[in-house]
């Protein structure tokens, strides 16, 4: 169950630098910045979600 709530993952996510092996071109950028983008709307989702359920 600890393995369904480790968000350490998520979180490296944000702070990872980029790998001086591979070479980076726009589209790989713009794909890891939707991915940011999704996973911050998904997150705030779930605190809206947790919030509205406590608060009944």
């Amino acid at each position: 169950m600890k393995n369904l709530f480790d968000f350490s993952e998520v979180a490296t996510y944000f702070f990872r630098k980029p790998d001086p092996n591979r070479k980076s071109t726009f589209n790989l950028r713009v794909m890891h910045g939707i991915n940011k983008v999704s996973i911050l709307i998904f997150l705030v989702c779930l605190i809206v979600m947790g919030v509205r359920l406590f608060t009944r």
